[in-house]
């Protein structure tokens, strides 16, 4: 098995877990604040596996370029916008529902990645992007009477609009990620996400600062009272972000957010066991339409 995969399972897992506690944090502040705590409250733990690869591990330090630091930051405002879509999202929907319209972030990512780099997936992989998608299609509509006009109704309703959206953002963010870890061209995989994860989280923590400053003070203070559940949110953000920078480091970042479809059944164990929330026989056949793109991307992607 190929390092990437079992790298890409346990982001998955793991950004599952910080969406449930972003998802907890949406009920005591705004999506502001919810947005903030995964990059402000990740800067430590992000700054400690630079620290740890280094002084433990012994890697060198890569040095950072131009190129390195326009793609970290076009990455890192991109994964803000659609982290605030995302969390804005969970107003409209339940969490398993309302997750799956964003799901169509491998699509677009391996769109741009064609457009700006010149990178082509395989024809499996192709066709695992799209049973993939097509499953969160079926969840996207599993409330309403399945028919063909409400399957291409659903994509321009107002939440799916908003899914899309940030499924679009973070489609870019994977793959400016990928050119700006690349980059860096060493000393190894593991050391060029650290680096990355922490410019880019340490950026983001900046820039929505000064934004709460400047127009939301009080969501400071809210955050300051829910610092416990935010500081483990940041840790498992933290640690999930740099799960997904090794995998795209070693993986094409469509591929790797084909794979991480995975997390809509976390998705669906976390709505069931954990918020009391029911799903229904669509919404099941759309998680086994995942499973089932994810076997093809692994068996022949």
């Amino acid at each position: 098995m190929e390092l990437w995969i079992p790298i890409t399972i346990a982001a998955a897992f793991l950004q599952n877990l910080r969406s449930a506690a972003q998802k907890h944090l949406k009920g005591v502040m705004g999506t502001t604040g919810a947005t903030f705590v995964r990059f402000g409250f990740g800067v430590p733990f992000a700054l400690a596996f630079v620290g740890m690869l280094h002084f433990v591990a012994g890697y060198d330090f890569p040095v950072l370029n131009a190129v390195f630091i326009a793609w970290a930051v076009v990455g890192a405002l991109g994964q803000i916008a659609a982290t605030f879509l995302l969390i804005h999202l969970f107003s409209f929907r339940n969490f398993a529902v309302g997750t799956a319209y964003s799901r169509t972030e491998p699509a677009q990512a391996a769109i741009f990645a064609l457009v700006f780099f010149g990178e082509r997936v395989s024809a499996g992989a192709v066709a695992a992007i799209a049973i993939s998608v097509f499953g969160v299609m079926l969840i996207s509509v599993a409330h309403m009477q399945l028919t063909w006009r409400n399957l291409v109704a659903s994509v321009f309703a107002r939440n799916a609009l908003i899914g899309l959206a940030s499924g679009t953002a973070f489609g870019i963010s994977a793959v400016a990620y990928r050119a700006a870890s690349l980059s860096l061209g060493g000393p190894n995989f593991m050391m060029q996400a650290a680096v990355t994860l922490a410019l880019v989280i340490v950026f983001q923590t900046v820039i929505m600062s000064a934004w709460m400053v400047w127009r939301d003070r009080a969501e400071i203070g809210r955050i300051a009272r829910a610092w416990k559940p935010a500081l483990f949110t940041g840790f498992v953000g933290a640690t999930a972000s740099f799960g997904w920078f090794m995998a795209m480091t070693l993986q094409q970042a469509a591929i790797v957010k084909a794979l991480a479809q995975i997390e809509m059944i976390f998705t669906f164990a976390a709505s069931v066991l954990f918020f009391k929330e029911r799903i229904n026989q669509m919404e099941i056949a759309g998680c086994l339409l995942i499973v089932a793109g994810i076997v093809v991307l692994v068996l022949v992607g």
